[in-house]
């Protein structure tokens, strides 16, 4: 989660058709290769019906945060208010727990992996 959470947030706002793609190609990919063969099985199913939305960075980070919370509901683990996604700084800081700032990309020394 914190790989997606994290790309969402730095997605551009007005991403370009290659981006679009590709992003769409990774969240694809997810129940491919991702080992847990239940949670691969139910994303896909997830993202069949809800598609991804990579319209904007922040419209994918909404579209990630409600699809987090329907893993979090599942499990009995709480959930994130998605209407606050963008509020004090980078979302998938906030969805993730992650206390340190990320740096952009081009300053690495900092980065939380």
């Amino acid at each position: 989660w914190t790989f997606l959470h994290t790309a969402a947030a730095y997605f551009p706002a007005k991403p370009t058709p290659a981006q679009r793609a590709s992003m769409i190609s990774l969240i694809r990919s997810l129940p491919i290769v991702y080992p847990c063969s239940w949670c691969a099985d139910d994303f896909g199913k997830d993202i069949q019906s809800n598609p991804p939305d990579v319209s904007s960075g922040e419209k994918l980070s909404e579209w990630l945060c409600r699809r987090h919370n329907e893993v979090n509901v599942k499990l009995g683990k709480p959930v994130f208010d998605c209407a606050k996604v963008m509020e004090g700084g980078k979302m998938g800081q906030a969805m993730a727990g992650v206390t340190k700032e990320v740096s952009p990309p081009g300053n690495r020394e900092d980065v939380v992996c």
